[in-house]
């Protein structure tokens, strides 16, 4: 059984999707997010913090009756205590596992080095569930997470010689965060590491704008450092602008 949490909410066995309701995706969603048990009390004080302590409990063990109706079994419940199924893969914890790898510089990462990856760190955690405060903390959590994740990918994709690959990790750092100089920083070096001057002064000259119209900042001197000399003229070819990356 595998539970996807990015891009959205799906729970599959054998690669067919479950039907469930919305109550019990948000009580399965939650308790994969923990990723350890947690007590009754804190799981529905948590979900329903805005009712009474018994309205609360009342509507968790509507929520859990709702997701025995899938008929699997993908909640372990005790008296006191409810965690997600042992048997439930996770798309998140995988995705987080190598963020961590990825960002440990001491350890070899070449296997997971992939698209797949690429693609797992450029998908936000349950998108279109904007309501709930326990969604959000995860979410933004896991978005740092990610967006350094990329960074480091694309900087060990560079360091491999892997140009394209090292320019698509820094593409998604940016349109995941377009004001993050950092990540303008690690696709000026892979550009530049390609050969690819001109690509590598488009970015500058896109980072330069959006800082300037969303900010009112400079790039950074790190940021201008990275860039080639000056040409004969004395002045830096500023090639034609790119497509731009929307702020979040």
């Amino acid at each position: 059984m595998t539970l996807r949490l990015l891009k959205g909410f799906a729970l599959s066995v054998d690669h067919i999707r479950v039907p469930i309701c919305s109550s019990a995706q948000r009580l399965i969603a939650f308790l994969a997010l923990q990723g350890m048990p947690r007590t009754r009390t804190y799981v529905a004080g948590t979900l329903w913090p805005d009712v009474t302590s018994s309205r609360a409990h009342a509507n968790l063990r509507s929520s859990l009756w709702r997701a025995t109706r899938t008929g699997h079994h993908v909640i372990d419940t005790s008296a006191q205590e409810l965690a997600v199924s042992r048997h439930v893969t996770v798309d998140l914890h995988d995705a987080v596992a190598r963020a961590h790898r990825l960002l440990d510089a001491g350890r070899s990462c070449d296997d997971i080095l992939t698209t797949q990856t690429r693609i797992d760190l450029s998908a936000d955690l349950l998108p279109e569930w904007l309501e709930s405060e326990w969604v959000l903390m995860e979410r933004e959590q896991y978005h740092q997470l990610r967006l350094y994740a990329l960074e480091s990918m694309a900087e060990r994709l560079t360091a491999l010689r892997r140009h394209g690959e090292a320019v698509a990790a820094g593409l998604a750092a940016v349109r995941a965060e377009p004001l993050r100089e950092s990540a303008h920083r690690v696709l000026v070096k892979a550009h530049l590491a390609a050969g690819n001057r001109g690509a590598a002064l488009r970015q500058y000259e896109q980072c330069r704008s959006i800082l300037s119209e969303e900010l009112g900042l400079e790039p950074s001197q790190t940021l201008k450092s990275l860039l080639p000399a000056p040409g004969p003229r004395g002045e830096r070819h500023r090639p034609p602008a790119a497509g731009r990356v929307p702020v979040r």
